[in-house]
């Protein structure tokens, strides 16, 4: 897969992107990243990018033409044009596997008080915001999506059934893990975990994965009862 992130600071790329897992995968060649100055394309020798917004308001909006041509520099026949947006659907861990899929991705990291909607009318595919909160810039909601998307990638995690099993891939909030010592502070590591018994263990894992889920998202909790009743129908 290839990710070019379009911003007006380029220089934060790679950032954690070049790091760890991810690092590693571009390395690898799983996974090219590339930041694109979107400040390059401007039409003036004082790079404008933005101009205030028709009909007036507060801030600056980020001018079409500008974003359009910094895409085509770059867009190819299977590229999905992103933009990162406080109004767009939200990203989850469903529309990350979508998105895992595809060949190209393009982020674009919006700035000031938004973009010209005719840039997102024609030349976007999907805005997708990182949850209901407004940030300064895009940037680092690009780092999420692709650090999301990139590490579903065939060869980027070292455990085939890390990805499978960790919040959110099952409908569910991760399970509590422990490790060693057994006994940290007084507090000892669930018996059933030292007993080898895969079934139990399994088992005992469901019912917290259960549990957190119910106690500290019960939004994800009914569409997990919905989903798990729908499977029932289905028999």
């Amino acid at each position: 897969m290839r990710i070019d992130i379009l911003t007006l600071f380029p220089e934060l790329f790679p950032g954690p992107l070049g790091e760890s897992i991810i690092g590693r995968a571009a390395k690898n060649g799983v996974i090219s990243v590339n930041a694109v100055d979107v400040r390059q394309f401007a039409k003036d020798a004082r790079g404008t990018v933005d101009e205030k917004p028709y009909g007036g308001g507060p801030g600056m909006l980020m001018i079409p033409e500008v974003l359009a041509e910094a895409v085509e520099s770059v867009k190819g026949a299977k590229s999905t044009v992103i933009l990162t947006s406080p109004r767009g659907e939200v990203m989850n861990q469903k529309l990350a596997r979508e998105l895992a899929k595809e060949e190209h991705l393009i982020l674009v990291a919006g700035h000031y008080e938004g973009v010209d909607q005719r840039f997102i009318d024609l030349v976007v595919d999907r805005e997708i915001s990182i949850g209901d909160f407004v940030l300064s810039n895009g940037n680092i909601a690009a780092m999420a999506i692709a650090d999301a998307v990139i590490r579903l990638l065939p060869g980027v995690l070292g455990d085939g059934e890390s990805a499978v099993e960790e919040s959110h891939s099952m409908g569910l909030l991760e399970y509590p893990q422990y490790t060693r010592p057994p006994v940290f502070r007084g507090v000892k590591v669930p018996e059933l975990l030292l007993s080898g018994d895969h079934g139990k263990v399994a088992e005992f894992r469901k019912r917290e994965a259960e549990r957190i889920t119910r106690e500290r998202r019960p939004d994800l909790w009914e569409k997990y009862l919905i989903a798990e009743l729908n499977k029932e129908v289905k028999k």
